[in-house]
């Protein structure tokens, strides 16, 4: 495949390609250098078919979880395990690798410009804008990049909608695997919040232990299986069900909380 060529979204793949690997020099020392990223289940990558490929994850920041993302999925194409030691592997990306994401907060900067080109689809929030909680009828459009993008490769998506913990899945996603039945993959990252400033690009503290769960796909009955059925399977893979806060000390919790409270008045 010639570089020259456009993907479907009309990006020119050798722009692409250079651009994918300045945003990986940027950001490789965030979680190989300042802090610590454990990965487990990499090897799961190497498994999954070339197109048709939905990630799901919980959310932590706006654009670290995405690069983070992006660097263990090429270093695992490359044949790493589990380690993104040496950034060799940003020479040969994939680049039919897309995440989902509020068309706000991808003009926020240099950084999440160069990754918006690199492979964002860029989706207008039903639900919130400009900080405020609104109720917007979901553009087509929207709808119809994110299954173009699956029919080229990979998308990751984030399906809570936002960086706050245990928010609920949005309904959007679960259309999305009833209408294009990918292979739905969960990813559960952990670390990035203490890490990072609320966008993702101030490192805020060093030294801290991050960490990304790659989990085996997710067995879904597309044609059976309700919306509901869908959204709970995916609470419970990204470990986001509410069932999951009885095991999760008080203190931590409103630790959490008092973390949120500072970043809106930060932010």
């Amino acid at each position: 495949m010639s570089l020259f060529k456009r993907n479907p979204f009309g990006h020119i793949l050798f722009l692409k390609l250079w651009l994918i690997r300045i945003a990986g020099l940027l950001t490789h020392s965030r979680f190989k250098g300042f802090n610590d990223l454990q990965i487990h289940g990499s090897e799961i990558l190497k498994t999954l078919p070339d197109k048709n490929v939905l990630f799901v994850s919980n959310h932590q920041t706006y654009f670290a979880d995405v690069a983070a993302m992006l660097h263990v999925f090429n270093a695992s194409l490359s044949g790493r395990d589990d380690s993104i030691k040496n950034v060799g592997y940003l020479w040969k990306p994939k680049l039919n690798i897309y995440f989902v994401a509020a068309k706000e907060t991808m003009k926020a900067g240099l950084l999440p410009k160069i990754l918006a080109y690199a492979g964002s689809i860029s989706i207008e929030r039903t639900w919130r804008e400009k900080g405020k909680d609104v109720n917007k009828q979901v553009k087509m459009s929207d709808v119809s990049n994110i299954t173009k993008a699956l029919d080229d490769g990979w998308v990751i998506t984030f399906p809570q909608g936002t960086t706050k913990p245990w928010k609920p899945i949005r309904r959007g996603t679960a259309h999305i695997i009833k209408k294009n039945k990918p292979v739905v993959v969960p990813i559960v990252i952990d670390g990035f919040r203490r890490s990072f400033d609320k966008k993702g690009i101030r490192i805020k503290k060093r030294g801290i232990l991050q960490s990304m769960e790659i989990k085996p796909p997710l067995d879904i009955d597309y044609e059976n299986e309700t919306m509901d059925q869908i959204v709970e399977k995916l609470e419970y893979a990204i470990e986001q069900h509410p069932s999951f806060l009885k095991v999760i000390p008080s203190s931590e919790i409103l630790s959490e909380e008092e973390l949120n409270k500072q970043r809106e008045w930060r932010y």
